[in-house]
C-alpha cells in the first residue's frame, strides 16, 4: 500500500480493522485461508499490520461458524482498541486502500451494520417465511462480498448474548439470520448497503470502483477425479420409480461409472435393490447407514468417494469430480451444504441431505466404526449423522456449490452462471456440464 493508493488513510486506520476470514478446518479450505490471510497481510505491508484471524481457529467451539457465540470473545478482545469487524469469505478479494476509504465514511462511533444486500422475491421455507407480506423488504448481507460491523454494535450484541442466550434452534441461512439478530424486530441497525463491496469477478472492468471482487473461477486443485473414484447412491421409493427415477436416467445418471438405486421394492427394469429397511414417510435413518455398509462391503467397487442423494436431487457429476480434486480422500471428509441445530448450546453441525452428502472412504470407516446407528429408522439421517460426526470430532465441510432450497435471484445468477454442482427440488433448473 503506497501513499498516492491512500497510504496515509491506511497507516491510520488498518490498525483500527480486525479482519475475520470465515474459514473451516478441512485442510483444503485452511490452505485457502492462509492464502487470503497473506494477502491481506501482503497489502499492509511496510505498516502496522491488522489483525487477520482465521475463524476456525478462534475457539474449539463447533458453533462459532455461526458468528453470533463469537461476539462476546471478539467484544473482549477488541472491543477497546479497534473500530472495525470485517467478515470475509476465503475467496474474497480485497482492495485494502478502497476498503479502508469506505470504512472512513461511516461514523465508527456509532452503530454500522454494512454489506451488499440480498432480498427475498418470496417468501421461503428456509427464512421461517418471515415478512411473508413483503419478503423484499428485508436486507441481509451476501457474505462474498464481506460485511462489517462497528465496534459499538460488536459490544451490544455480545452483551445481549451474554444476558439472553441464543435460541437453540436451527441454523439454516446464516448471513439471514444474522441479520434478524442483529435488527432484533426494529430495535437494532437495517444492513446499511454499501456499493463497493462486490461479487464482481476481480477482472471485470466494473470492479475498479469495488473494495472487494471474488476469483472469477473456482480453485483448480489439479485433474478431476476419476469416474470410477465416485460411487452414487441415489434414494428412492416404489412410489416414485416411474415419477421420478426416470428424470435421473434422462438428465445425470449417464456421467455416472457407479451408481446404485435404494429403494423399500426390488425393481428389475430401473434396477432398484431392497436394502431391507422398510419406506418411511421422513428421516431415512436406516437406509443411509445401509447404504453407508453397503459402500463398504465387497457388493460394490471399492471407491474413494461416496455420494448419497435423494431422487429428486439434480446433480452436476463433472464439476463435482472438478471439486473433489481439492479434497484428500485420506481424511475424514464430509461435504456438502452445512445446516447446523442448537450451536449457541453445544449442538452439532450437519449436511442437508437434500443437497447431497458427499463421504470420502475414511469418512465412512471412522463413522461405523465409531458404533454410532439410527434411533429409530425414521430419524432424520443427515442430522443423526450430524451427531455422530460431532461425536467424533470430524468436521461437516460446507460447499456453497451444494444447495437444498431455491435461494435469492441475486447469488441464482452469480452461482448458476459459475459452478453449480447440485440443487434440489423445486428449482426449475437443468444443471450442465
Amino acid at each position: 500500500v503506497s501513499d498516492q493508493d491512500g497510504g496515509g488513510t491506511c497507516r491510520r486506520h488498518l490498525r483500527e480493522i480486525v479482519f475475520i476470514i470465515q474459514s473451516q478446518s478441512n485442510s483444503f479450505h485452511v490452505r485457502q485461508a492462509e492464502r487470503r490471510r497473506a494477502d491481506l497481510l501482503k497489502q499492509a505491508h511496510g505498516l502496522k499490520p491488522p489483525e487477520v484471524l482465521l475463524l476456525h481457529n478462534l475457539s474449539h467451539n463447533e458453533g462459532d461458524w455461526s458468528i453470533l457465540p463469537l461476539l462476546p470473545y471478539l467484544s473482549r478482545s477488541f472491543g477497546k482498541n479497534s473500530s472495525w469487524i470485517v467478515f470475509l469469505e476465503e475467496e474474497t478479494n480485497v482492495n485494502m486502500p478502497v476498503l479502508v476509504r469506505v470504512l472512513e465514511k461511516f461514523d465508527r462511533n456509532e452503530e454500522w451494520f454494512l454489506g451488499k444486500p440480498l432480498r427475498d422475491e418470496e417468501s421461503t421455507i428456509i427464512h421461517h417465511y418471515a415478512f411473508a407480506e413483503n419478503p423484499s423488504v428485508f436486507k441481509y448481507p451476501d457474505f462474498a462480498a464481506s460485511w462489517a460491523l462497528s465496534i459499538p454494535l460488536v459490544v451490544r450484541l455480545a452483551n445481549k448474548v451474554r444476558e439472553e442466550p441464543l435460541k437453540s434452534d436451527f441454523t439454516i441461512d446464516l448471513k439471514h439470520e444474522v441479520a434478524l439478530y442483529i435488527w432484533d424486530d426494529g430495535k437494532g441497525p437495517h444492513l446499511t448497503a454499501v456499493p463497493e463491496l462486490c461479487t464482481e469477478p476481480e477482472d471485470s472492468p466494473r470492479a475498479r470502483r469495488c473494495a472487494t471482487t471474488l476469483s472469477p473461477e473456482p480453485p483448480l486443485c489439479g485433474e478431476p477425479v476419476n469416474t470410477d473414484d465416485i460411487f452414487v447412491a441415489v434414494k428412492t421409493c416404489r412410489k416414485f420409480h416411474k415419477e421420478r427415477v426416470p428424470v435421473i436416467k434422462k438428465t445425470w445418471e449417464k456421467d455416472a461409472l457407479f451408481l446404485e438405486y435404494y429403494s423399500d421394492h426390488a425393481d428389475p427394469s430401473i434396477p432398484t435393490i431392497d436394502l431391507g429397511v422398510p419406506n418411511t414417510e421422513r428421516g431415512h435413518c436406516g437406509k443411509t447407514f445401509a447404504i453407508l455398509q453397503r459402500f463398504l462391503s465387497s457388493a460394490v467397487p471399492n471407491t474413494k468417494w461416496l455420494l448419497v442423494v435423494d431422487d429428486d436431487t439434480l446433480i452436476s457429476l463433472p464439476r463435482l469430480r472438478v471439486l473433489l480434486s481439492c479434497y484428500d480422500p485420506s481424511e475424514p471428509v464430509c461435504l456438502g451444504e452445512r445446516y447446523g441445530y442448537g450451536l449457541s448450546q453445544g449442538g452439532y453441525s450437519y449436511i442437508t441431505g437434500g443437497g447431497g452428502m458427499v463421504f470420502s472412504r475414511e469418512a465412512v470407516v471412522q463413522l461405523l466404526g465409531s458404533g454410532c446407528k439410527c434411533y429409530s429408522n425414521d430419524a432424520p439421517d443427515d442430522m443423526v449423522l450430524g451427531m455422530c460426526l460431532n461425536a467424533l470430532g470430524l468436521p461437516v465441510t460446507h460447499s456453497a456449490l451444494f444447495h437444498q432450497v431455491l435461494f435469492p435471484l441475486q447469488l441464482r445468477l452469480r452461482v448458476f452462471s459459475s459452478f453449480l454442482v447440485s440443487q434440489h427440488k423445486g428449482t426449475k433448473l437443468t444443471l450442465v456440464h
